[in-house]
């Protein structure tokens, strides 16, 4: 037995992976882990082997025995921990399935963690989307084992790597399945990877699964939602190696911070939504074809259902980038709708579009911006949200730089609501962007920040102090004081106040303080080693050096020269220092520096390097009696920290002459930004002058309206006017008329009565017009003419008398007719009933008029001892009634003047 146990170790390590028998596979498994992990490094030789033959790793994940299976997978785990790179990507191809197949679900808790334990070091060797495919695949096993232990596997991966390493997108496609299970420990696995995708995810998770889960599950998942919505955002638990080495290469000082970035980034975790999760959807086909034509319709119920149906195709997660100039520009002429439900849907069409394109928004942000901010001058509570709402959304497809200057333009406008709706948008751009404002911007910003603090109203004076506020918060209190010269203490504090509660994304950071670098290698390397101190010692002012020759002897340049070297030639010390004069004779007449001794330009000194100390002129070398001896022992000395460095190779006038060159580099520099401010300055300016003549414009047009207006309605009371005077004109002459007629009728009465006989009988002519009687057979037989001639208003005729014909007859004879009563007003009516009985009309007696206490006639003055007329008096005194009995009653006194003239013996005319 110990005979074959020598013959098996001596087999070679890949042969022994294949044995027939258990017992020799487990010890090979064993030694192969020792020798991993006793590897100098990944190029050991004891790695090739498997490397090269990959699919030895196959069959040892999958042994059929379990004890040789566990030491190979521990194996596998030490190969994948000290072989590197190229190990995990000959091998992951055929050891990740076999795994997933056979030791995810093994009865073992040894196998189940290392079978773990080298899927996670697949993804952490290179990238998590090979494996993960891998691992997949265990979803669709037919044992419910199997696929509760591959969601068990998802979890962890997920848990440790996080959704910005690991892509969701494949298994939140493949969780409905997973939910539709029988077994319910599949069901209670899919739950945690659920829920471990939440943590991350938030709600953007739900738009790729959510609607194909029952109410049940989608309850239950609510509640598992509720326990982890108060956790902190998670964190990566391991790095990969990618970011391991970044994590290493960083300096000292930031290698701890550098190191939480690599799996602390919560900001990045709160980037992944449901547009990143989701695929584009190409809807420039779904779109109706008749849209602009409905947007054209005079009916606002047309135009209102073209947008809900634009709106009902743009809610997808992701649109993919299309021509869709169309279609903004029929959603800004929705702006001006005049009915707000039309207003209130263009703006969600406009918020799902810049959402569902992102950055690919931003070339229609032009035609959609301005519009919005026009109509924020509505007061309605809910369209000024659906328009807030769909600024903040383009503007999260472009950035701060692009969106500015409108913003800027608007916070002048003349409106309050635009203004104030204008304020509220520059603060939320400035709280969400991620880039920090240029300082012309960050000028801009506080400019119009500080007009908004002299406003009349409150909310415009606060929004102005918030915004100061978060541009502090944004580049830092110190770089913020000269924005904020000219205000007062208490303007001060209160931007102060906005300033410690403001919340924002973009922050300055500050400029790190400048690192001492360590002198150069060829410093350290000096003949004989000597000069150790030369680590701590400050650069120092060496002896006068010519613009020596390059040594024949070959010695390495390194990158920067030593302080006190010249060319990456370290300075020689000792004796040496007597030869420069000798060398000095070597170079060209009238060079100035080394490097245009050598041909090439002047080279100013870094700011971190010692410059050089000034070389003599060639033509004052007198020779070693010339050099004092005493400068080569005061060479080492230091310069204090506070003095200025060693002059460089140039000349005075080479000197003069760049120090005039940044003098006038620094000028321009101002000019250049005094000009750009003052060309901001008059750009609002211009912009505030065309918001007053555009508000000039509005009040000139306001007042021609008015005056138009003004203008028909004078001319409409002209010609009222116009209408009733000549209604009053017909109406005198009337009333003139039958006074005449009256007092002709009360002479002919008086002149009857008592006039003696003997008067000629031209007195009793009768002046009045000639009349055509009808007279009637009927005769009161209470009257007589005695009477008749004793009652000089003649109140005593009958109106059944009379017929129509005689004031039809008097209006014929008079030349005029009356209008019929129903084409005059009711005013008029009245009007002409109340003068067209006065104190000479023989209706006086019938106007229903309550009498005096003292006897007389209330309105003619005459006493109530004459005799009353038999005529029906008026029950009411209705206008209408007036007038036809007044034409009545001189109708009937002409009757009875015919007939006394008859009597008399008068013919008739």
């Amino acid at each position: 037995m110990a005979d074959k146990e020598e013959d098996f170790s001596s087999l070679p390590l890949p042969d022994r992976f294949t044995h027939k028998l258990w017992k020799v596979r487990k010890e090979a498994y064993e030694e192969a882990a020792k020798q991993f992990s006793a590897s100098p490094d990944e190029s050991d030789p004891c790695f090739r082997p498997f490397v090269n033959e990959s699919g030895l790793w196959k069959s040892a994940v999958a042994d059929s025995n379990v004890a040789a299976q566990q030491e190979g997978i521990i194996a596998l785990c030490a190969f994948l921990k000290f072989g590197g790179r190229d190990g995990a990507l000959r091998t992951r191809g055929v050891t990740v399935s076999s795994m997933v197949e056979k030791s995810l679900s093994s009865t073992r808790a040894a196998i189940k963690q290392n079978a773990l334990e080298a899927i996670l070091l697949y993804i952490e060797l290179d990238v998590a989307a090979p494996v993960l495919e891998d691992v997949i695949t265990g979803l669709s096993n037919k044992v419910p084992k199997n696929v509760a232990a591959t969601l068990s596997a998802l979890t962890a991966i997920f848990h440790n790597y996080g959704c910005k390493i690991v892509d969701p997108k494949p298994v939140l496609k493949a969780l409905p399945k997973v939910f539709g299970a029988a077994d319910k420990n599949v069901r209670a696995e899919a739950t945690n990877l659920t829920v471990e995708l939440y943590r991350w995810l938030r709600e953007a998770m739900k738009p790729m699964f959510w609607g194909e889960l029952k109410p049940s599950q989608q309850t239950d998942l609510e509640a598992q939602f509720e326990k982890v919505k108060a956790d902190p955002p998670p964190k990566q638990e391991r790095l990969l190696r990618s970011q391991q080495a970044a994590a290493a290469a960083a300096p000292a000082g930031g290698a701890e911070g550098d190191e939480a970035e690599g799996y602390e980034e919560p900001e990045e975790v709160a980037e992944v939504d449901a547009f990143s999760l989701a695929e584009p959807v190409d809807i420039s086909k779904k779109i109706p074809p008749n849209f602009s034509d409905m947007l054209a319709s005079s009916k606002w119920k047309d135009r209102k259902e073209a947008v809900d149906a634009l709106a009902q195709v743009l809610n997808v997660p992701r649109i993919k980038d299309s021509d869709f100039n169309e279609v903004t520009r029929g959603l800004a002429k929705c702006m001006k709708d005049a009915n707000v439900a039309v207003v209130t849907q263009a703006a969600q069409c406009i918020e799902l579009l810049a959402k569902g394109m992102r950055h690919g928004f931003g070339k229609h942000r032009a035609v959609v911006m301005q519009p919005i901010m026009d109509r924020l001058k509505e007061k309605k509570a809910t369209v000024a949200d659906a328009l807030g709402t769909a600024l903040d959304a383009v503007f999260g497809s472009t950035n701060l730089t692009d969106c500015l200057e409108d913003i800027l333009a608007y916070l002048g406008n003349k409106n309050p609501q635009v203004k104030e709706g204008t304020m509220k948008f520059l603060i939320r751009c400035l709280r969400t962007t991620r880039d920090v404002p240029s300082k012309p911007e960050i000028a801009s910003i506080c400019e119009s920040g500080k007009k908004l603090l002299s406003e009349s109203s409150p909310a415009l004076r606060d929004g102005g102090a918030e915004i100061l506020g978060t541009v502090m918060k944004i580049i830092g209190e110190r770089a913020m004081l000269p924005n904020l010269e000219g205000l007062d203490d208490i303007r001060k504090n209160k931007v102060k106040e906005f300033f410690e509660t403001a919340d924002v994304r973009a922050k300055e950071k500050p400029k790190p303080a400048p690192v001492a670098r360590a002198p150069p290698a060829a410093a350290k390397k000096m003949v004989g080693g000597k000069r150790p101190a030369a680590k701590k010692a400050a650069p120092a002012a060496a002896a006068p050096r010519a613009p020596e020759s390059i040594p024949s002897s070959p010695q390495p340049t390194p990158k920067h020269a030593a302080p006190g070297s010249k060319l990456g030639i370290p300075k020689s010390s000792g004796n040496a220092g007597l030869k420069a004069p000798q060398k000095r004779t070597l170079a060209a007449p009238g060079t100035a520096s080394p490097r245009r001794a050598l041909g090439g330009p002047p080279v100013m000194p870094a700011d971190d390097e010692p410059a050089a100390p000034p070389q003599p002129r060639l033509g004052l070398s007198r020779g070693l009696a010339g050099r004092s001896l005493a400068k080569p022992a005061a060479a080492p000395a230091q310069f204090p920290p506070d003095s200025p460095p060693p002059s460089s190779g140039f000349t005075a006038v080479e000197r003069a002459e760049l120090e005039e060159l940044r003098a006038a580099n620094e000028r321009l520099s101002r000019q250049l930004d005094d000009m750009r401010q003052e060309r901001s300055k008059f750009m609002s300016e211009i912009q505030e002058l065309k918001n007053q003549n555009a508000g000039l414009i509005e009040d000139h047009t306001r007042d021609v309206l008015s005056i138009k207006a003004k203008e028909t309605q004078l001319v409409r009371a002209r010609s009222d006017v116009e209408a009733t005077e000549q209604v009053n004109e017909r109406l005198r002459r009337e009333l003139e008329r039958l006074k005449r007629a009256l007092s002709r009728a009360e002479g002919l009465g008086a002149a009857s009565g008592m006039g003696s006989p003997g008067e000629p009988r031209q007195s009793w002519q009768s002046p009045l017009p000639h009349f055509l009687i009808s007279w009637s057979a009927v005769t009161s037989p209470t009257h007589d003419d005695a009477g008749i001639f004793r009652d000089p208003g003649f109140a005593a005729a009958n109106r059944n008398r009379m017929s129509f014909a005689s004031t039809l007859s008097e209006e014929k004879e008079n030349g005029e007719m009356m209008y019929p009563r129903s084409k005059l007003s009711p005013e008029m009516r009245h009007a002409g009933s109340t003068a067209s009985s006065g104190r000479g009309s023989p209706a006086r007696g019938f106007r229903g008029a309550p009498s005096r206490d003292d006897g007389s006639d209330s309105g003619t003055g005459m006493t109530r001892e004459r005799p009353v007329s038999s005529l029906p008096q008026p029950s009411g005194g209705a206008p209408g009634e007036s007038w036809r009995r007044a034409a009545e009653v001189t109708s009937q006194l002409k009757a009875r003047i015919e007939q006394m003239k008859a009597k008399q013996g008068f013919p008739r005319p």
